[in-house]
């Protein structure tokens, strides 16, 4: 099934874009991105003691997921339906064994790699239609098929219990951007047999705000008080399959 999503970074102008602009130095997306390999790359120290995972890279895109876990994993697959997407992803520097999968038609299979796994499915989830995400979430059920094969890392980069969400409604309720609410997420992976064990907020603000700095020392006091997460606006869940 395929999305308007997908279809866009079959362009390599929307590709560079992607990579140069959205993921540009200090921009609001990197320095939401360091935030987040900080804490996989902690999350991978602490899971994965002795056995380093291979990670399985669901929607690859340029590889960031896979850069932020260079040096700690045994090896990396990335997945994505974009060649373009992968041909940057190896240009920048990101280390991996890249698969080309097709937008629709069965889930896709990932590599047998005999160790520990970790998914990752970052930016896909929020701009896609149910049915792309329900193909996401079949492929990582099929790379961890029981609890002690390892973690599957999500993202919602648009929470819609965030701040965001309530400056849409002092527009008389119209939503300009897309959203997805915690239940969803939960329901979305409980669909497919995994549960939630972490959920970790990276930012309060809106990119509007992003270069506040006022506002920038309230999101770093915020994401350190207990419950915040909640109300972030980026938000991974750690997850792991129900049944052993």
């Amino acid at each position: 099934m395929t999305s308007d999503y997908t279809q866009v970074f079959q362009d390599t102008d929307a590709v560079e874009k992607y990579e140069t602009v959205t993921y540009a130095p200090d921009s609001y997306a990197s320095r939401i991105n360091e935030r987040q390999r900080n804490y996989l790359r902690t999350l991978v120290r602490r899971e994965f003691p002795e056995h380093p995972p291979v990670q399985h890279d669901f929607a690859c895109g340029t590889g960031r997921a896979v850069r932020a876990l260079h040096g700690l994993v045994r090896e990396a697959h990335g997945y994505d339906t974009s060649a373009e997407m992968m041909a940057k992803a190896a240009d920048v520097g990101s280390r991996a064994y890249w698969h080309q999968i097709p937008m629709d038609g069965p889930v896709p299979s990932p590599v047998t790699a005999g160790f520990p796994s970790l998914v990752t499915i970052f930016r896909l989830l929020l701009n896609v239609n149910d049915g792309v995400r329900d193909r996401a979430l079949a492929f990582a059920a099929k790379a961890l098929p029981h609890r002690g094969s390892g973690l599957l890392v999500v993202e919602n980069h648009g929470n819609a219990g965030s701040l965001r969400h309530l400056r849409a409604r002092r527009h008389d309720g119209e939503r300009w951007f897309a959203e997805l609410s915690h239940e969803q997420v939960e329901r979305l992976l409980a669909r497919h047999g995994f549960e939630i064990v972490e959920r970790r907020g990276f930012s309060m603000l809106t990119p509007s705000l992003h270069d506040h700095r006022v506002a920038r020392i309230a999101d770093a006091v915020g994401r350190r008080l207990p419950g915040t997460d909640g109300y972030a606006v980026n938000v991974l869940y750690t997850a792991r399959r129900v049944h052993a």
